[in-house]
């Protein structure tokens, strides 16, 4: 009797605090993709990044050229005028790679613009699903298209995307 009486109240214990979860989905893409200005941020994106890649690029062909040049040259070059040559070189791929690294670097230009372009998006987004799980009472609100949520199925009734655009005063 004092088993089963222990095994009750130790099952009861386990029980009462376990209340129902609210849980919803959004589709992060989905609601990016239908907002215009995300769309214009990053196409913004695109034209600087093209730029940039360009500018790169041609400081690793300058860099190539001196290289072919210093190949095709190098026997009728004295001792001097090769060290001086490799240098150079070495100066313009030097250049070449600090210039990546300027711009497409962990802390470059292109992080920094695509922080000043899509952050305040982000945020928006961000604001109008933590008001809709306030209201609703959800707990707990997923990426559907994150790859790291590792959703195998969900029921289209739990997605709260066009509610969220609903909030940022977009519709589809």
């Amino acid at each position: 009797m004092k088993k089963f009486l222990m095994l009750f109240l130790l099952f009861g214990a386990f029980t009462l605090p376990a209340a129902a979860q609210k849980f919803a989905l959004v589709d992060m893409e989905y609601i990016m993709g239908n907002i215009p200005a995300y769309e214009r941020a990053n196409e913004q994106l695109n034209q600087v990044s093209k730029k940039w890649q360009a500018e790169v690029e041609a400081k690793d062909t300058e860099a190539k050229t001196l290289y072919k040049k210093y190949q095709s040259e190098s026997v009728f070059l004295s001792a001097e005028q090769k060290k001086e040559r490799e240098q150079a070189i070495v100066a313009k791929e030097k250049e070449a790679s600090e210039l990546k690294k300027k711009y497409f670097g962990p802390e470059g230009e292109l992080y920094k613009k695509r922080e000043s372009l899509i952050r305040p998006i982000q945020d928006d987004i961000y604001s109008a699903i933590k008001s809709i799980a306030d209201q609703r009472g959800f707990q707990l609100i997923l990426d559907r298209a994150s790859e790291t949520a590792g959703i195998i199925f969900a029921s289209p009734s739990i997605d709260i995307s066009n509610e969220v655009l609903a909030k940022l005063g977009y519709s589809n």
